[in-house]
């Protein structure tokens, strides 16, 4: 329980990157079609138009794998105070959400990528955190 009341912050912030990633993913999982659907159009007079099922499924890997990889930070966490997984989920976490944000700049669609910044900043504040340690 130490190492919980010791990480607490950590944790928190870990717990919100895997509802963020995960929930994502899945979503992307469960309604494939429909994203891909709305995507295409979102992208259709971007440089990117011709790619969006290929980007689709490399945000998917990519929020999936930042999510599981936050996942066993927390139990790396809890077990024994470890940081390294923790770490990396956070850091693959950024460069996911740098990769959305890039695709809602190409798109022009500013207030998407407003909200992107939103989920950037406490990923980087616990990256900092992380990397303080």
């Amino acid at each position: 329980m130490t190492n919980v009341h010791e990480n607490i912050t950590e944790i928190l912030l870990l717990i919100f990157l895997i509802i963020t990633f995960l929930q994502s993913g899945f979503d992307k999982v469960a309604e494939w079609k429909g994203n891909l659907s709305w995507l295409t159009g979102h992208f259709s007079e971007t440089p990117l138009k011709n790619v969006v099922p290929l980007l689709l499924g490399i945000i998917l890997v990519i929020e999936v794998l930042a999510g599981a990889l936050c996942g066993v930070g927390v139990i790396q966490f809890i077990l024994d105070g470890e940081s390294t997984m923790a770490i990396y989920g956070t850091i693959l976490s950024c460069i996911t959400l740098l990769f959305l944000l890039f695709g809602q700049r190409v798109a022009k669609d500013y207030e998407g990528a407003k909200t992107i910044v939103i989920y950037f900043m406490p990923a980087v504040f616990l990256l900092y955190i992380l990397a303080s340690n």
